[in-house]
């Protein structure tokens, strides 16, 4: 898959290339993604933001008209995603959602740099299921149409 991230930060980029090991074609991009700045998602299939990121009604046209079909975020809110606006233009989206008590991760992030580990694990995962035309499972941020929904019979 190719994908473009906005807003990268130096620190960030080895944890990036640690979780993705050369599966992605991914551009990093310290620019912060905006209507300016959305030209450089031209050719991709997904963008990868944070909080920082403009992704406005305006922007996310803009990028739905490029082609892209993904929006991942890394963070835990999507706040600042207009997520009805992608929906619209059917993007999936995605986070990195926050560890609960059923974590299935070996042990908790212990220190920064094993949170910004997983954040960056969970980004390539997303990529990853994406590309196998999967839904995100817990870090779905769309409108959830990917997941097939399975209503029980009534017991009589």
């Amino acid at each position: 898959m190719k994908a473009v991230v906005y807003s990268i930060k130096t620190f960030e980029k080895e944890f990036l290339s640690r979780a993705n090991q050369k599966k992605h074609d991914i551009t990093l991009i310290s620019n912060p993604l905006s209507t300016e700045t959305a030209v450089y998602a031209r050719g991709k299939d997904a963008v990868i933001v944070n909080t920082d990121d403009d992704v406005s009604a305006a922007v996310i046209n803009l990028l739905a008209d490029m082609g892209i079909k993904y929006i991942g975020t890394r963070s835990v809110s999507t706040d600042h995603i207009d997520r009805g606006a992608a929906g619209l233009r059917s993007i999936k989206v995605a986070n990195v959602p926050q560890a609960d008590d059923n974590n299935t991760a070996p042990h908790p992030p212990h220190s920064t740099s094993d949170a910004l580990q997983a954040v960056a694990n969970q980004t390539i995962k997303n990529l990853d299921l994406w590309q196998q035309n999967k839904c995100v499972g817990k870090a779905c941020a769309c409108a959830k149409s990917c997941q097939v929904v399975t209503i029980a019979p009534p017991v009589i």
